[in-house]
């Protein structure tokens, strides 16, 4: 992971100034951002349209990427977070980037929403996860999501391992909670 990090931190510095670098931060995060929305929505086509709209946000915002603020998949993902909280409040999905841009509306085969589809694990976890307070979605996102070991954790987000402990703790806490009162 810290290999990666650097490789995405520097792609997301030479992006600014070079399309090339942007498309490969892109392919290097697409499937896990699918995986996010399909899990999220569970519908192939929404995940396809959420997920072009994040990396169309970020391209726009990409020269206010800060390395001292979090790594790239936290400010990618941290997009995504309101990509997706905004398009529940609408009732559909946000467009304006991709308009600004000059980007397509995305469009997909079945071929492709079959490989979407796939991505979903567990749609109501990740609802319920985009609920959860900031420092609750980071520790579980890097603990459980992306099985990374509490010390690199924390060395991220500038706390102790006690404290990522006691995050995910609460956070899988609540998920519980909040996932046995839908069912």
């Amino acid at each position: 992971m810290e290999d990666d990090t650097l490789g995405a931190q520097e792609l997301l510095v030479a992006a600014r100034s070079d399309p090339d670098a942007f498309a490969t931060f892109y392919r290097q995060f697409e499937r896990p951002l699918l995986g996010f929305f399909m899990r999220a929505t569970g519908r192939a086509e929404l995940a396809a349209d959420l997920t072009a709209e994040t990396f169309a946000s970020a391209l726009e915002t990409v020269d206010r990427y800060d390395p001292q603020r979090g790594r790239p998949d936290q400010w990618l993902f941290g997009i995504a977070r309101n990509v997706l909280r905004s398009s529940y409040r609408r009732g559909s999905v946000e467009s304006s980037a991709r308009s600004r841009l000059g980007l397509p509306r995305l469009v997909i085969d079945d071929d492709a929403a079959d490989a979407i589809t796939r991505l979903m694990d567990d749609r109501e976890a990740a609802l319920a996860l985009v609920d959860l307070p900031g420092d609750q979605q980071r520790a579980i996102q890097a603990r459980v999501v992306e099985e990374r070991e509490y010390a690199d954790i924390a060395r991220d987000l500038h706390c102790s391992e006690a404290v990522v402990r006691q995050r995910v703790s609460r956070g899988l806490r609540t998920l519980r909670t909040r996932l046995a009162g839908e069912r």
